[in-house]
């Protein structure tokens, strides 16, 4: 059962969520789910707009270290993360569904398709689309929904980057009859091996991957950062107040 924290309507339990993904693709409907990290987190409780497509999903599941530290401070409650690369790879390799994968740059595709077939061969006759950059507002969405599902995709792996990622699916979602949309940001990058890659275990172990993730892409990622920090002890007050009431 997905619980809201700091606004956000979170899912943490793994075997739920794929629980909930079979289910789903069961209906004569499509859905989507986010994943939320620290990046999404500030901009949704800054934007209620925003907030109001990350919740319209399914849900979310937890892509941040320090949430469940946050939770546990307040509540008492002892969750895990599940981040993108994580749920990413565990389709992957489940062999379970025809997937989809679209965003990014043709490079990142051909890195991804070719490191994805040594887990799982079926994704060699699987679909890669490079979408044009535009703005959000721009796609064909009518087209893309009806490539998709000429293509007959369950899983639909979108990578396009927070928040552009979240408003698509959401704009897609009216017109797709099947398949659930999950955007994955980071995550084509990573198993690419064109481009950054993830932060070492220990440093994930310590809740250090934002570290790495600066180092990478100073610019991109200190401007993020100095929202989360700016907007975090507002979320962490307000969370707190609420449990207190209750």
């Amino acid at each position: 059962m997905q619980k809201y924290y700091f606004n956000i309507k979170y899912e943490f339990n793994k075997e739920t969520v794929h629980k909930q993904i079979a289910r789903q693709l069961k209906k004569k409907n499509s859905d989507y789910i986010c994943v939320a990290d620290g990046v999404i987190l500030s901009i949704a409780n800054r934007k209620p707009e925003y907030l109001k497509v990350v919740n319209e999903g399914m849900f979310s599941i937890c892509d941040s270290g320090y949430v469940p530290l946050y939770i546990r401070w307040i509540h008492g409650i002892h969750y895990e993360q599940y981040c993108g690369s994580q749920i990413f790879m565990d389709i992957v390799s489940s062999k379970k569904y025809r997937m989809f994968f679209m965003g990014t740059s043709k490079e990142t595709l051909d890195g991804l398709r070719q490191n994805l077939v040594k887990i799982n061969p079926a994704v060699t006759d699987m679909t890669f689309l490079e979408l044009p950059f535009r703005k959000v507002e721009e796609f064909d969405y009518e087209g893309i929904a009806k490539t998709i599902e000429a293509d007959g995709a369950d899983i639909i792996w979108v990578a396009l980057g927070a928040p552009k990622q979240e408003i698509f699916m959401n704009f897609l979602k009216p017109h797709l009859r099947h398949g659930i949309m999950i955007a994955v940001g980071a995550a084509f990058k990573f198993f690419s091996g064109n481009e950054e890659k993830r932060a070492p275990n220990w440093m994930l172990d310590i809740h250090l991957e934002f570290a790495y993730r600066i180092m990478q892409a100073p610019k991109k990622q200190l401007a993020r950062c100095a929202w989360i920090i700016i907007t975090l002890p507002r979320l962490i007050y307000q969370e707190w107040k609420r449990n207190r009431k209750r």
